[in-house]
């Protein structure tokens, strides 16, 4: 005989299949079964198509299409024999699914199966139909599937109750029919009937509010006496899992009592004491009992109940985390972040074992109990708390350790009840996991201590010490060179001494050495060493007679292969020289920097979204409100925020002199935006107040320079930055004077030229509203782009509280201004529109790019449109 004729059988192929060594030969194996499977069925042959069905079955399994065969299995369903029909619906159920057509012609088929006197051919059509059922045959075969709800035998109400489920789920408009059916099965002895009947009538409860109510009058009582037998049910072996009487049973009884009592006090006060007993009786020694108490405590959490059961729910959940398996302990941190909305005050009686979950060996448990953790503390427990976890920080792990100090300096930030507190928290902080906190961690504490007057001596001499023995935490370094550049005299002289601390000598030899040590650190990156720089040119003001020693050390960075830092240092070493009589002007302490200002920015610092609601307070490219008269200057370079483009080269000049940002503060809406000048800048760096009138006359006062010849050069030199607009008789009388590094004069302007034009671009387009963006550019100002956003409403319906929201890159700028309106009519009829100005601190190197959100109410609901425009001219 042929080894692959159709009169092969299946553990023949399957020999065949197993036997080949390579791909390539299994494949030549399946070819030629399915070639001699395929003359098979051109034949007609009935003594083997339930074999060869087989064959196509285990195929199908090895991935290799069977598509060809999909008829015989219609042709077995129709077969008289039990044997046939069983091959021919599991042939239908694994090579078929509901998105095909030929599933059509079997309706008829499983309609006269179902109405069958063999209940085992019955039992064939409903597992077939739970499975592959689409809304067509769903809708078709409902009736004989409702009816055999009520069959005599109960392995088939068992299975139309499972092939209920997928009706309801494919049809919920047939959901009404099966609620009475649904409610008697629910009285059902049979446990297998009474599972199922559960989860139908979860899936009711789910799809239909009415079936909801009702099942809620009519059934709760029997679903709490179904629990009660099955918690007191005496020994029997065809349920019984580890001495707990078919705990699956009670399990999803738990889960209907849930949905049940859920918002229904009357519902819940039927429960209470069955709960109390699940709770109590159920050994917790064995997985199926903590199954079970699992869900009763989650029903407990859900239901309308009085404290006392909560806390006993609690209470359980506090034994899990002492359980040693790695599962359960996870699951009750899950409950427990759940349950601390609802009673938080049970929850903090297991704080000690939550806090040893902190220190587990297993990664996820460590992050979910630390994140518990952070939702337990508050005013009255965030001293000793973040005691514990600091104390953790010195001995935890590596990989652990980034995601620790995250909850800490987070905890620290929103519960510190006083500043000297939190400076000595983020101090150990910094000295243990300096290198794994965010830039924004130390940037905050930078704010803190300025805002903290009475305690920059304490700071500055605990930043010393620190510096001396945690000199490998980078973060540790950038602040301690801070606060010594800002505060070194009060460290050399010991002002603001506090009880608690002990005196220490500091000469500013000593102060000049630590700088100098950080600044030469292997480790030390860019940023480090351009802050030791910075502090090097204020401690030359500070302490005169250091001034040659520091000179000398700023001059070393002259040949450093980095250029920011040669930059630097040619530009202090030009100051300290050369310019004495303004460095003191220019490194007076920083202004005292606004928390909630800093506190905002972080808030906003990710993609600058800008909304269009009106009377709303200034915007800044990042989203958040700010005055004008803010302070424009960072030496630190706190905010996120992208620099704004320089409008003149003395703008250019003073930013390079002093490396840091300048930030322009956004106009009113429908204003021009104009840059700080220079003196304005200076002005903010000595006072937080808004500075008067530029002029000349008045910077001289500020920097107190005399009215002598030669210092008639620096003073017209200064009145070059007053102002980033000026005449050209102006800019003749001020081009041939030297400047503050001796001779870069501001750059000649650019002849005028017209503005590029560009084409219109559709921006967004659906069947009902589109979006165009028609573009213009100001002669003069490349990197800076009009647009003028057009909507219009293609649909019949009129579109209310119409908003238009934009974000860009952190290279970009964005200002929105507001709309033309914020109802859109309907059919074309009219438009809505808005400017926007976008400006690219990367013109030429980076194109425009844009996120866009359109939110409008039709018919009272709410419409959501979103989408990314990345198609802008190149030239933008």
């Amino acid at each position: 005989m042929n080894p692959f004729s159709s009169g092969t059988r299946l553990r023949d192929m399957i020999r065949a299949i197993r036997a080949c060594k390579t791909a390539a030969e299994e494949r030549a194996v399946v070819r030629k079964e399915c070639a001699s499977i395929r003359a098979a069925v051109s034949d007609n042959e009935n003594d083997y198509r339930h074999r060869n069905l087989a064959k196509l079955m285990f195929i199908h399994m090895l991935g290799y299409p069977t598509h060809f065969g999909q008829m015989e299995c219609l042709k077995l369903i129709a077969a008289p024999g039990f044997p046939e029909k069983r091959i021919g619906y599991l042939g239908l159920m694994l090579l078929l699914d509901e998105r095909q057509e030929v599933l059509m012609l079997v309706t008829n088929s499983l309609k006269q199966d179902l109405n069958h006197t063999n209940q085992y051919i019955v039992g064939l059509a409903l597992c077939a139909l739970g499975n592959i059922s689409s809304a067509e045959m769903a809708r078709d075969l409902a009736p004989e599937v409702e009816r055999l709800l009520q069959f005599r035998d109960p392995n088939v109400r068992k299975k139309a109750a499972l092939c209920s489920i997928r009706i309801i789920k494919k049809v919920p408009d047939l959901a009404e029919n099966f609620v009475n059916p649904v409610a008697s099965l629910l009285k059902e002895k049979h446990h297998g009937v009474l599972l199922t009947a559960i989860q139908l009538c979860a899936d009711l409860c789910m799809i239909s509010e009415e079936a909801l109510e009702y099942f809620r009058k009519k059934c709760t009582e029997g679903l709490v006496k179904v629990l009660k037998d099955a918690v007191n049910s005496p020994y029997a072996p065809e349920y019984d899992i580890s001495g707990i009487s078919d705990p699956f049973l009670q399990i999803r009884l738990l889960r209907i009592l849930r949905i049940l009592g859920h918002g229904d006090a009357d519902a819940s006060d039927l429960m209470n004491d069955i709960l109390a007993q699940v709770a109590t009786k159920t050994e917790s020694n064995k997985n199926a009992g903590n199954a079970i108490l699992y869900e009763c405590v989650e029903t407990i959490m859900s239901i309308e109940d009085s404290g006392g059961l909560r806390v006993l729910a609690i209470n359980i959940l506090g034994r899990f985390l002492s359980n040693r398996d790695n599962n359960i302990r996870y699951v009750a941190l899950n409950m427990l972040m759940k349950a601390i909305s609802i009673d938080g005050q049970a929850v903090q009686r297991h704080r000690a074992t939550i806090l040893e979950c902190v220190k587990d060996s297993d990664a996820s448990i460590r992050k979910r109990a630390l994140e518990l953790v952070s939702l337990l503390v508050n005013e009255s427990n965030v001293k000793p708390l973040t005691k514990e976890l600091i104390d953790y920080l010195e001995v935890s792990d590596n990989d652990f350790k980034g995601d620790l100090t995250v909850k800490i300096c987070s905890i620290v930030e929103k519960l510190s009840p006083e500043k000297i507190w939190y400076i000595d928290q983020m101090l150990k902080v910094l000295c243990e996991a300096g290198n794994y906190v965010k830039d924004e961690v130390w940037h905050a504490l930078i704010v803190v201590i300025t805002n903290a007057s009475n305690l920059h001596g304490y700071t500055v001499r605990a930043l010393y010490r620190a510096i001396q023995t945690s000199g490998d935490q980078e973060a540790v370094v950038r602040v301690a060179v801070w606060c010594i550049g800002e505060y070194g005299d009060l460290l050399v002289n010991n002002i603001g001494m506090l009880d608690l601390e002990e005196p220490m000598t500091v000469t500013e030899n000593d102060v000049v050495d630590a700088i100098e040590v950080a600044s030469k650190r292997h480790a030390s990156d860019l940023t480090t060493r351009s802050m030791c720089l910075v502090a090097l040119l204020k401690l030359s003001s500070r302490f005169p007679s250091c001034s040659l020693r520091i000179k000398d050390i700023v001059t070393q960075f002259k040949g450093s292969h980095l250029l920011e830092l040669q930059q630097r240092s040619l530009e202090f070493d030009s100051i300290i020289e050369k310019h004495q009589n303004l460095r003191s002007a220019l490194v007076e302490r920083m202004p005292v920097l606004d928390e909630a200002t800093y506190s905002g920015r972080r808030a906003g610092s990710l993609p600058a979204v800008a909304s269009t609601s009106q009377g709303n307070p200034l915007q800044l490219p990042n989203g958040v409100p700010k005055t004008v008269d803010a302070p424009l200057l960072d030496l630190l370079d706190l905010s996120a925020d992208e620099p704004a483009p320089p409008t003149s080269s003395s703008a250019n000049f003073l930013q390079d002199l002093l490396g840091d940002d300048i930030l322009s503060s956004s106009s009113q809406s429908g204003t021009i935006q104009t840059q700080k000048s220079g003196t304005g800048v200076l002005l903010d760096l000595l006072s937080t107040g808004p500075p008067p009138a530029q002029n000349g006359s008045f910077t001289a006062d500020i920097l107190s320079i005399s009215e002598d010849n030669n210092n008639k050069t620096t003073v017209n030199a200064l009145n070059g930055l007053s102002s980033p607009v000026v005449t050209s008789a102006q800019r003749s009388h001020t081009s041939p004077v030297m400047d503050l590094l001796d001779g870069f004069g501001p750059n000649p302007t650019s002849p005028k030229d017209n503005g590029p034009t560009f084409p219109p671009l559709v921006a967004f387009e659906n069947s009902s509203l589109s979006l165009i963006f028609k573009f213009s550019k100001q002669p003069g100002s490349p990197q800076i782009t009009q647009i003028e956003a057009s909507f219009t409403n293609k649909s019949s319906e009129v579109y209310t509280d119409f908003i238009f929201q934009a974000a860009v890159p952190k290279f970009l700028q964005l200002h929105l201004e507001p709309a033309s309106s914020n109802t859109l009519p309907g059919n074309g009829n009219g438009s809505i529109t808005q400017k926007l100005r976008v400006t690219n601190n990367q013109h030429g190197k980076k194109s425009l790019v844009m996120r866009i959100r359109i939110s409008y109410k039709l018919n009272n609901k709410d419409m959501l449109e979103e989408g990314q425009i990345s198609n802008f001219p190149r030239d933008l």
